[in-house]
């Protein structure tokens, strides 16, 4: 997909279709693509912004709602860990991942403390994957960034941070895409 479909007629293509340009936008996730599609493909937009700012507000508030249960769904996780691991990993990546990761190639040992930087994360945060959006941003950076949230400890924050950084990522894409925003 070399371009976006109209933001204005999104509601009125096929399923597969929608799904096709919410993989293209989030990164291709069932769960993900089916809570969209139920709680905000449900009308036209104006904009790829206002889709994906309305995709944000619904993300938060299923974290709110899901907060104040005993257990989290696992769809939280699911869509949280649609998101690669950042760096060399076995994970396949989508041709937007690949370019978005690009200033994060180092040598072996600066691949390496990524490798056990996203190790630890997983470790301190089961279930979630280290979301951020990188933009450019080098690998010291987002390293830092990485290390900082892992001693904050807070796991609520970090599904917070992952939903926006995945919408931030959504704009960025959309504007890549040549999208009307």
């Amino acid at each position: 997909m070399s371009t976006l479909p109209d933001p204005e007629t999104l509601v009125k293509l096929k399923e597969p279709k929608i799904r096709d340009v919410l993989g293209h936008l989030f990164e291709p996730c069932p769960v993900l693509c089916d809570f969209l599609i139920q709680q905000v493909i449900n009308r036209p937009f104006p904009s790829y912004t206002s889709l994906i700012e309305s995709s944000r507000k619904e993300l938060l508030q299923l974290l709110e709602r899901e907060e104040t249960k005993s257990t989290i769904s696992p769809d939280i996780a699911s869509i949280i860990s649609a998101h690669p691991r950042l760096g060399p990993s076995k994970d396949k990546l989508s041709s937007h991942s690949t370019l978005e990761q690009k200033s994060l190639e180092g040598s072996k040992e600066e691949a390496q403390k990524l490798a056990d930087l996203n190790a630890k994360y997983e470790t301190t945060f089961p279930g979630l994957r280290y979301v951020v959006f990188v933009n450019g941003r080098s690998r010291e950076t987002i390293m830092k960034n990485m290390i900082e949230r892992i001693q904050r400890n807070d796991i609520s924050a970090e599904r917070r941070e992952a939903f926006n950084a995945m919408c931030d990522i959504a704009l960025d894409r959309a504007t890549k895409l040549g999208a009307k925003l």
